[in-house]
């Protein structure tokens, strides 16, 4: 996270991996800060959602703000007012974990008035590997609408271009050079690549001349969670 800044907002295209980055993020930030909270905010996935690691959130005494009880697991566009709470909280480091493109960035624009002031960050996820981004006019246009509806500008690039656990180096690489072009073209920084710790190895001479940070991968779809047993 920026130091600059006590709020981080992650979004990105539909399978961009923003929620993966958000859930690494907070339990990076739970290391060196006391209170910790992971908003989510993506009413559109109803596959990978940063609710679904709740017992991971509470083991790290990590405060999760999404719709209670049995609203959790809703496909429904619901939010938690609690979000307020936390925003005005100085003691919280704050990572909101916010809808892909146009409409799911939606409902970070009702927050606007609230927030506008707290020089929040929001980083914009890039997997090069998802249709709709993986040219560098189909990444600018999802920025634009980004930035339209939240009514923010995207501060800073991640590449996390992948393919799920069939990720190759060259995946990589290959989104490098999209999320640079993408930054470049916005004035922005590119910041890092993400890229998955079970490619610690193959990746040590990317990691040599360009920012990594290697997260762990959280989340699974239901075929794959089958797959495993």
């Amino acid at each position: 996270m920026n130091p600059s800044t006590r709020i981080t907002i992650v979004s990105g295209h539909f399978g961009s991996g923003k929620t993966e980055i958000a859930i690494n993020l907070a339990l990076t930030e739970r290391r060196s800060h006391g209170r910790v909270a992971i908003n989510d905010l993506d009413i559109i996935n109803p596959y990978y959602r940063s609710r679904d690691l709740a017992p991971i959130f509470q083991a790290h005494d990590i405060e999760l703000i999404s719709p209670k009880s049995h609203l959790a697991t809703s496909d429904l566009p619901i939010v938690s007012g609690e979000m307020y709470r936390v925003l005005h909280d100085y003691r919280y480091r704050l990572i909101v974990d916010a809808g892909g493109d146009k409409d799911g960035a939606t409902a970070l624009g009702q927050y606007y008035h609230e927030w506008k002031d707290l020089n929040p960050e929001l980083l914009f996820v890039l997997n090069g590997n998802r249709p709709y981004v993986s040219t560098l006019e189909g990444a600018l246009y999802t920025v634009e609408q980004i930035e339209k509806v939240s009514r923010l500008k995207v501060t800073g690039i991640i590449n996390n271009s992948n393919l799920s656990a069939e990720t190759t180096m060259n995946d990589i690489e290959k989104g490098y050079e999209l999320s640079k072009n993408v930054a470049e073209k916005l004035e922005i920084p590119l910041l890092y690549s993400t890229i998955s710790s079970h490619l610690k190895k193959e990746a040590e001479e990317f990691a040599k001349t360009h920012d990594v940070v290697f997260i762990n991968r959280f989340l699974k779809l239901p075929w794959e969670c089958k797959r495993s047993e």
